[in-house]
């Protein structure tokens, strides 16, 4: 569905934390000749932002602002507007379903930063097609939640490739290291948000490794030992002691949607693992059981509340100078499908220097960029319709590494 778009791109919600970083990177990074525009329910919330922006690169036009409330006709009209539109607006299952309604409808690319996975599984149900016939490309899940993990799965998959001529079974992933100054407002008041509306059976429906396949998991993948369930510890070769990773719900239903959207390129046996590494077997169980007793408090109305009152505010979130010894670094080992005793494996990992916050606007941005400089491929490779980051392949990858996200792979030579 064509219309004469105004803009290249318009990024929704740049009030929050995370969309203010991310208006920021396309101010310091982009082209000056890019057309594009603030949009929010408050014109002066978003004139201010557009101010401060102007401060920081005050050699470029400043960027349109756009008022807009979410309702149908409004999102309509702004989607038509856009050749891409990012979306910052959280949390996203309660205001964001009729944004990708809108962008689906009329054939505009989507982009956000959510980590809700049941809220993605409802959205691929009910535009999936819709954005297919209009050439949409939809993709949810752009920033920490999922795109590290899925990008250093698609490279790993892609060296294994392109070096053995196979498919890849199996990648156990790890976060190897990560210091954090802490959550946003934003993204903790959308978990406690989530948690409003969940049961014990929803959080057992999000946990499927498989919630977002395009298609029925493989048979062949082995289920886990009991001892490794209960107490949530392991040891993985060339990986170390692993634990449960708070991200891992989210990261893996991505990047089996992306294997079973691509299974030429994955292989048709291809499943994926994450984990936190750990500095021994004690600490593993220890946070396990944090994890899942955390999960059960907050299925408890008074901590909900109690929590409510105590973290940031919305659009608040560490400061920058307590950021600056933040890192993130995955680490993962991927097993080719060979069929032999000792099949060959290949290492990758990814690395960020500096605040989780900065890392999640840049994904969401470059990704944004990607899609506008390589329309047609992105298409083709990934079908339009709801995908996942992986499709946006090595041009991806090579804009990230461009401004400080390193990402790199090989096979083990024994």
């Amino acid at each position: 569905m064509e219309y004469k778009r105004e803009f290249d791109l318009i990024l929704l919600g740049p009030t929050g934390y995370t969309g203010r970083l991310c208006a920021e990177h396309i101010v310091k990074n982009f082209p000056t000749d890019l057309k594009w525009a603030l949009a929010g329910r408050s014109f002066g919330k978003v004139e201010d932002v557009a101010k401060e922006l102007k401060n920081l690169n005050p050699d470029r036009a400043e960027p349109e602002v756009l008022t807009v409330q979410l309702t149908r006709d409004e999102l309509h009209s702004l989607a038509q507007k856009a050749r891409v539109l990012l979306n910052c607006v959280g949390p996203y299952h309660l205001y964001s379903t009729p944004v990708v309604e809108a962008c689906a409808s009329n054939g505009t690319h989507y982009l956000d930063v959510t980590g809700e996975t049941l809220w993605i599984k409802s959205i691929i149900e009910k535009y999936h097609e819709t954005a297919k016939s209009n050439g949409a490309i939809i993709i949810p899940s752009v920033g920490l939640e999922s795109a590290p993990a899925d990008m250093l799965a698609w490279a790993l998959v892609k060296r294994i490739r392109e070096e053995l001529s196979c498919d890849t079974k199996e990648i156990t992933c790890a976060i190897d290291d990560l210091k954090s100054s802490g959550a946003s407002g934003g993204t903790l008041a959308t978990l406690l948000n989530i948690f409003d509306n969940l049961s014990v059976f929803d959080i057992l429906r999000a946990a499927d490794p498989f919630a977002l396949a395009a298609s029925s998991p493989p048979k062949s993948v082995p289920s886990e030992p009991f001892a490794e369930k209960v107490l949530g510890v392991r040891s993985v070769r060339d990986m170390g002691t692993l634990s449960t990773a708070p991200t891992a719900i989210a990261d893996i239903t991505i990047v089996h949607r992306s294997s079973t959207l691509m299974p030429e390129f994955y292989g048709r046996r291809f499943h994926f693992r994450q984990f936190l590494r750990v500095r021994n077997m004690f600490i593993g169980v220890a946070i396990h059981v944090a994890f899942v007793i955390g999960l059960l408090l907050l299925l408890l109305p008074p901590v909900r509340w109690f929590l409510k009152k105590i973290i940031f505010a919305p659009g608040s979130g560490p400061r920058m100078e307590d950021s600056v010894n933040d890192r993130v670094e995955y680490r993962a080992v991927a097993t080719a499908d060979q069929n032999t005793s000792n099949p060959k494996r290949a290492i990758g990992k990814l690395r960020f220097q500096g605040t989780m916050y900065v890392f999640a606007g840049l994904l969401l941005a470059e990704a944004g960029m990607t899609i506008l400089e390589n329309e047609e491929k992105v298409k083709k490779v990934s079908r339009c319709g709801l995908v996942t980051p992986a499709t946006l392949g090595q041009e991806y990858i090579d804009r990230l590494e461009k401004v400080g996200c390193q990402i790199e792979t090989q096979v083990f030579k024994h």
